[in-house]
């Protein structure tokens, strides 16, 4: 009879819920990703914008000022939405170490079973084996005194006829 886990049932649930917040991870992964691209950019863009100040007009430096206000402006939008983005995947990440840690308690678990049950199985074939081997010895007994009788037969035969 193969090995059969009890628990077999939990531990696809758990393994689903793990992978399900593997996919959840890699969502708030690509959010960071996303929001530290927007930091680039905007960053490239106030580069953008100082090197063409340079090169504009002075009537131009007003519009300038103002335009790289609103730059750094965003600039800390984008990093406080950074921030909750990393917030948000720790939090995340958190959550999938304690599934993983449910799935390998229970791994362990059928493992130790697994362990268990083919520790069963040999004892009994042992067991098996074992009373094979215990009527083999007394067949082999039984026809070596069977032999024995008919030899001692036989010399009282000769015994007897000569």
């Amino acid at each position: 009879m193969p090995f059969r886990y009890r628990l077999q049932k939990v531990l696809e649930f758990r393994i689903r819920k793990k992978e399900e917040q593997l996919n959840v991870v890699q969502k708030a992964q690509q959010a960071v990703y996303i929001a530290e691209e927007n930091i680039r950019k905007n960053e490239e863009e106030i580069r953008t914008t100082k090197l063409n100040m340079r090169q504009a007009d002075p009537i131009m430096y007003e519009t300038y000022d103002k335009y790289l206000i609103h730059l750094w402006e965003k600039a800390d939008e984008l990093e406080a939405i950074r921030v909750e983005a990393q917030r948000k995947l720790d939090e995340e990440k958190a959550i999938l170490v304690k599934l993983e840690q449910g799935v390998k308690v229970l791994e362990k678990h059928k493992e130790k079973h697994r362990e268990a049950y083919i520790a069963e199985e040999k004892a009994a074939e042992l067991k098996t084996y074992s009373e094979l081997g215990v009527t083999r010895f007394f067949r082999q007994n039984q026809e070596r005194v069977e032999e024995e009788e008919e030899i001692l037969k036989k010399l009282e035969q000769i015994d007897g006829g000569s």
